[in-house]
């Protein structure tokens, strides 16, 4: 993934803070995300959770500096779903025009691939100067869930600088390592056990939530 490193992409770390922010949600159609900020490279499971919605788990034998598996902590997640697998994910923040906030993108792998290859036509894009709005469209292409396909609208795509709210929006731009900390393996199994295994009326330690949340 050489080229993702062209878009300026950091590799800065930073202490973990336990504020919450808002995840984007692709709409149907014509997309538009502003991209500000580092990258941050995982691999996740997709996990239903208690409240029926699939949250993804951080595969921990993956290691985010190196963006190799090293298998240098333990993965809990293989010993309650053997068959299950991680796949590839990349979470930047981006600028939301719809209400103008900044928000947690979580990349699809398509959509990410042909970033990359109209940013070496047009630059990196998370630039406050001469970085493009990444226009998109989200199209169903038939009746499963992953049945979708995302096409770059490149002609769309133009340079332009960060207007003042927009500027004023990422003055306090957080690093994603901040924004979506690594979690424990302990909280990872924490948190297994409690989908698993489901105790009626039991409260979700704020520690294990914290961890896991970023809306």
């Amino acid at each position: 993934m050489e080229n993702i490193m062209a878009l300026k992409f950091n590799q800065a770390q930073g202490s973990a803070k336990k504020d919450k922010i808002d995840q984007y949600t692709y709409k149907e159609g014509d997309n538009v995300i502003r991209l500000v900020g580092d990258i941050l490279p995982r691999y996740v499971y997709w996990i239903k959770g208690e409240n029926g919605k699939n949250i993804p788990m951080e595969c921990l034998a993956y290691d985010r500096e190196t963006e190799t598996f090293n298998n240098k902590e333990k993965d809990y997640v293989r010993e309650f779903f053997p068959d299950l697998k991680c796949g590839w994910a990349y979470a930047i923040q981006g600028i939301d025009p719809a209400d103008g906030n900044v928000k947690v993108v979580n990349l699809k792998k398509k959509l990410m691939e042909q970033i990359m290859v109209a940013a070496e036509d047009i630059g990196d894009p998370t630039d406050p100067e001469t970085g493009w709005d990444v226009c998109f469209q989200r199209v169903k292409t038939g009746p499963m869930a992953f049945n979708v396909e995302y096409r770059l609208q490149a002609l769309k795509c133009k340079p332009r600088p960060l207007n003042e709210t927009e500027l004023a929006a990422t003055a306090d731009l957080r690093s994603m390592d901040d924004v979506l900390p690594r979690p424990t393996a302990d909280a990872q199994l924490e948190l297994l056990q409690r989908v698993t295994q489901p105790s009626e009326g039991a409260e979700t330690p704020s520690d294990v939530d914290s961890e896991f949340s970023i809306s």
